[in-house]
């Protein structure tokens, strides 16, 4: 088995594993959602117009629980030295460590999207652009998120700092994903934030690895 593989396993590992896994996020997903209706009241038609909206927001909220521990683990305990010093490169590892925690936290709060939106009034039919939306939008936060992580290694209160850091570059996501779906609910062209959407996503993946090497070096520098 490569080093490369083998360290995606680790991750994959880690990030199923660490502080329950998915399961907080998810939990914290299901709870914004049954606390907007006690907020916003529970009136359908008013539920509905802001369902996608409030869905991906939750969802937002949600990428955030994670990410604080995404690199404090190995900086703790000095794995993130040796992920320096030898193997792939850390840009590569950062990126890997990314993917690991979309996979085990982004890609089940996606399929969890769906039954949110719906169960706020969304109509089941734009379920499966909620899913693919989720995902993009996901994927995009998780790698905003790892360079935020990486950039509040060994500061107090990491997770706030974290918040603050990547919060306003989860609007656009945010935006874009909502607006796919609220123009195909309303039978507008949805392809174009889409498109958006998944260009944010993939540039997102492919220049925060650099961000992370650099910030994880200066932490351990």
């Amino acid at each position: 088995m490569s080093k490369t593989a083998a360290l995606f396993r680790r991750e994959l590992a880690l990030a199923w594993g660490r502080g329950g896994g998915p399961l907080n996020a998810l939990a914290f997903y299901a709870g914004a959602a049954i606390l907007l209706p006690l907020a916003g009241g529970a009136e359908p038609s008013r539920l509905a117009a802001v369902s996608t909206g409030a869905a991906f927001a939750a969802l937002a909220l949600a990428s955030l629980l994670s990410l604080e521990r995404m690199f404090e683990r190995d900086y703790d305990d000095g794995a993130l030295d040796l992920l320096a010093l030898g193997g792939p490169p850390l840009e590569v590892a950062a990126a890997i460590k990314a993917l690991a925690q979309w996979l085990a936290n982004g890609a089940p709060l996606a399929l969890l999207s769906p039954v949110i939106a719906v169960s706020l009034g969304a109509p089941l039919a734009l379920a499966p652009l909620i899913v693919l939306t989720a995902l993009l939008a996901g994927l995009a936060m998780t790698f905003l998120g790892g360079a935020g992580a990486a950039l509040a290694l060994g500061a107090k209160r990491g997770g706030v700092l974290v918040a603050v850091i990547v919060l306003p570059l989860y609007a656009p996501p945010i935006i874009f994903g909502a607006g796919a779906v609220s123009a195909l609910a309303q039978g507008l062209p949805w392809q174009p934030p889409l498109a958006f959407l998944a260009a944010y996503a993939l540039g997102a993946a492919a220049l925060t690895p650099f961000a992370m090497a650099a910030a994880c070096r200066n932490a351990i520098g």
